[in-house]
């Protein structure tokens, strides 16, 4: 019997591929045996990874590239393509926050930081739109694709300080719908647009937010544990299920979806 999860040749490249969420997507996908071309900034880290998944067997790349530079994004598609001859998977995991896009409990809206606003705007939105119009031209041409973004739980819920963040990824989750009807319109069904919205998981970015020093929870991470039925934080290893399933035939008949990964925050209410 076919096995509808097989994901062992298909060539993934995924932007953000060194963040904590990232590299876990990454050194996963390589362990189920595809070949894994790895984006992001940071040469140090993008090699330590490559290195790691190579030891274990794996096959991986990696490429330093900027998701909002279009002409470096190209040049990091013509060396996948000679690398690797075909790009399958399309995982848009870079994204971030600033500080001057957030709005304390002690600020208004009218302290918000307009050109922070906008560089959050550009790397969650821009750097998800660009990289798909790059790497979407090999899918059409091989009339077979899958693209993958990664979302938020803020982009169901607006949440409290994150403004500028949660804005970007509402845009994301819209977008993402929006391609699935231009892609399988005009181009067939072997082009499926689907999106990923993990609630709340500790990574580089929000550790200081969410913890103190000492290990302990804010205040800010105590209240949404209170508002999360499962009453932790996520653990990166648990988005692996639902990327594997939608990165693989098991979901061939599945575009234009938000799958909510958050140990029930969206579904809770008093």
């Amino acid at each position: 019997m076919q096995n509808l999860f097989d994901l062992r040749d298909k060539v993934v490249v995924i932007t953000g591929g060194t963040g904590v969420l990232g590299s876990k997507m990454s050194e996963y996908l390589a362990e189920q045996g595809a070949k894994v071309a790895i984006l992001a900034r940071n040469v140090a880290n993008g090699e330590s990874l490559v290195k790691r998944i190579t030891e274990k067997g794996g096959t991986a790349m990696f490429l330093q590239s900027d998701v909002v530079d279009r002409k470096q994004l190209e040049q990091n598609a013509r060396d996948i393509m000679e690398k690797f001859g075909r790009i399958d998977i399309l995982i848009n995991g870079a994204g971030g926050n600033m500080p001057g896009a957030t709005i304390g409990p002690d600020k208004t809206i009218f302290d918000l930081n307009i050109d922070d606003f906008r560089k959050v705007v550009d790397l969650n939105l821009m750097g998800t739109v660009i990289p798909t119009m790059v790497f979407a031209k090999e899918m059409v041409k091989q009339k077979q694709g899958n693209i993958i973004n990664i979302s938020s739980e803020s982009a169901l819920r607006p949440l409290t300080r994150v403004v500028g963040y949660g804005a970007a990824k509402a845009a994301v989750t819209n977008f993402t719908k929006y391609l699935a009807i231009e892609l399988a319109t005009k181009f067939g069904e072997g082009l499926r647009v689907n999106a990923m919205a993990p609630g709340f998981f500790l990574t580089e970015q929000n550790r200081t937010l969410l913890t103190n020093p000492d290990g302990s929870h804010t205040d800010r991470a105590k209240t949404i544990l209170a508002h999360t039925p499962f009453n932790r934080f996520g653990e990166a290893e648990e988005l692996l299920g639902t990327l594997h399933w939608l990165a693989s035939d098991a979901s061939k008949f599945v575009t234009g979806t938000l799958t909510v990964i958050d140990g029930g925050f969206d579904a809770f209410a008093i």
